[in-house]
């Protein structure tokens, strides 16, 4: 899933290749994938791109005042084309190709969603903030508003809920998703389970330092990298987090995983929790 760091790199690359340009057309091939209906898709043809930015872990195009917000959820990619088809790209359930955004030159984006499972959302709204998601996003971590003072009123207000949960829910704190929440946590050397509350002092000074350099660190790393090299940039740069079973690069210990449902955690044992193993609820069930 694209994060904060590889959201706000799509946009610098977008802007580069789309500010000025008119929007030719619209090829909407996943219906289902656009949330809105007023102002209508079709009203964005002729118009032109006069910036692109991001909301947290959403992609914001402003096409001449209007707003073609994009959220690519777990599986959704944007991949520049120098020349898109002449004829305009129609439904085909398996085609991974939810939009394609046609340009005044014949050049564009296609849309992306892979697997079955459709979760990628486009808007068209007059105000980003008329994006429920939007509207509910807590605040951008690299905001300068977001001080370590600010992140210590977030944890005392969350309680005993678990440090990795708090980081990634979007209306806490936007744009941490689950890769960068195990990654911001190795380099804090702290539990995923560790109760928000409980993170004061030094350890909250350390906290807030692994949120700004983890993100910042990745955002040097993508800056000027085009969409598609992004994807293997993130990957080949994660200390723990995809890496269940190889050693951990600062210590040398085996990188541990905890399942949950529909997603995974990875961290180090020796480096966040004290050299013990945190508790698998998965395999505890299998071995009842």
């Amino acid at each position: 899933m694209p994060e904060l760091p590889e959201v706000q790199a799509l946009a610098h690359d977008l802007a580069r290749r789309l500010d000025g340009r008119a929007i030719n057309r619209i090829d909407l091939t996943h219906f289902a994938a656009l949330k809105t209906f007023d102002p209508p898709i079709f009203s964005l043809n002729g118009q032109f791109v006069t910036g692109v930015g991001r909301h947290g872990k959403f992609l914001d195009i402003d096409i001449s005042g209007t707003h073609l917000i994009l959220h690519l959820a777990r599986a959704g990619w944007v991949r520049w084309r120098d020349e898109v088809p002449a004829l305009p790209a129609r439904p085909n359930p398996k085609n991974p190709l939810a939009a394609r955004i046609v340009l005044d030159d014949d050049s564009g984006l296609d849309v992306t969603e892979a697997g079955t499972k459709k979760s990628l959302a486009m808007y068209v709204v007059r105000d980003p903030l008329d994006v429920p998601g939007i509207a509910s996003l807590g605040p951008d971590p690299l905001s300068p508003d977001f001080t370590q003072n600010a992140l210590a009123q977030i944890l005392k207000r969350e309680g005993r809920s678990q440090i990795k949960g708090v980081l990634r829910h979007q209306g806490t704190i936007a744009g941490i998703g689950n890769a960068y929440s195990d990654e911001i946590l190795h380099a804090a050397r702290m539990s995923p389970f560790k109760p928000a509350s409980s993170i004061e002092g030094a350890d909250l000074a350390t906290l807030f330092q692994a949120v700004q350099g983890t993100l910042n660190d990745a955002i040097a790393r993508n800056d000027g990298l085009a969409a598609s090299e992004l994807k293997g940039e993130k990957k080949s740069n994660m200390a723990v987090h995809g890496r269940t079973g190889q050693p951990c690069p600062v210590c040398g210990d085996t990188v541990r995983e905890v399942s949950f449902a529909d997603s995974s955690l990875q961290y180090c044992p020796t480096c966040q929790t004290g050299g013990k193993p945190l508790a698998d609820r998965r395999m505890s069930r299998l071995l009842k």
